[in-house]
């Protein structure tokens, strides 16, 4: 294992239970035909857990290191980055406001249930413009006489996506080899951060990435690589990286292929997956494993990034 960078000069605050579990799947390893693991961020102690919370512990102490005690952030409605983020800025005594894209499952249902349980200030816009959402945010903060620390959609700039290289290396330390590594590609920072991850601590280790969304991430993600290098001042390539088109009907609509996986995942290894994310991730999985692209002997590992609040939001009846 490479020894890689010291994360030492960067502020971070302890919010999850780290690091999270990684086990082997036989059941699912036996249906693919090759030797399936997974890694469990959904287990890392706040509400119910996900890839955001590494994310957070670099932001969250970013704001703090810098005097806010005003965050906010934003997401679709049954964001289940700005549910944690809620959640991780009420442990620390942050005020925090979700200013959520009207779209999507508004009502009090899936991740909004926590959101209302944690009594989190929520304020829907209408509109899909993040650059109008950001001044949204400004003027909140302008009536309230206060400066406001603005985390990005889904926490992906260069610091958050140190979070997914901290993920890497728990991977790495753990001893267990792996030819493959898949993850979701939601905003971008995780992939990023996975990424970086591999390429510093396990070289050999080839990284998919299922993207859930439309956006370009051939652009997207090799820019936030290449700010993350520039943040820590390593001297590396960046990588060019694998994505895989997952979106299917769109973000945050549920597929034919996620729903497969879903309960593939349930049915095999009683693991939930969610419509909007894990779900669509790991069917890229599913689909490259049916194509022979892992050997037997391969091992191949699976980011569970959580979010399973949102599977409880859509009305299954109909799906």
């Amino acid at each position: 294992m490479k020894e890689g960078i010291s994360m030492r000069e960067f502020a971070k605050e302890k919010l999850g239970l780290f690091p999270t579990p990684m086990h082997y799947l036989p059941n699912m390893s036996k249906a693919l035909g090759t030797n399936v693991w997974i890694k469990r961020d959904d287990l890392c102690g706040v509400a119910l857990g996900g890839n955001k919370v590494r994310k957070l512990e670099y932001l969250l102490a970013d704001a703090k290191a810098k005097g806010y005690d005003l965050v906010m952030t934003t997401g679709q409605a049954q964001s289940n980055h700005a549910m944690l983020t809620a959640a991780c800025a009420k442990r620390m005594g942050l005020d925090c406001i979700l200013v959520l894209k009207e779209r999507g499952i508004t009502s009090r249902k899936g991740n909004q249930i926590l959101n209302y349980l944690m009594n989190a200030e929520v304020r829907f816009v209408d509109t899909d413009s993040y650059d109008e959402i950001y001044d949204e945010m400004d003027r909140i903060a302008e009536s309230m006489g206060r400066k406001v620390y603005k985390i990005p959609c889904g926490g992906s700039n260069a610091l958050g996506s140190l979070g997914y290289m901290d993920c890497m290396k728990e991977v790495a330390e753990s001893g267990q080899k792996f030819e493959h590594i898949v993850c979701a590609c939601g905003s971008g920072g995780t992939a990023a951060g996975t990424i970086l991850g591999a390429k510093m601590y396990m070289p050999e280790t080839h990284v998919m990435c299922s993207m859930v969304d439309s956006d370009p991430f051939d652009v997207i993600v090799p820019e936030l690589m290449k700010e993350a290098v520039e943040l820590i001042e390593e001297d590396m390539e960046i990588p060019v990286p694998d994505l895989v088109d997952m979106c299917g009907p769109g973000y945050s609509i549920p597929s034919e292929e996620g729903n497969e996986a879903i309960a593939m995942m349930m049915e095999l290894e009683g693991i939930v997956l969610d419509t909007c994310y894990t779900g669509k991730a790991f069917a890229g999985l599913v689909k490259r494993a049916r194509a022979g692209e892992y050997k037997p002997e391969d091992n191949v590992l699976f980011v569970h990034s959580g979010g399973a609040g949102g599977l409880f939001a859509q009305d299954w009846e109909n799906l």
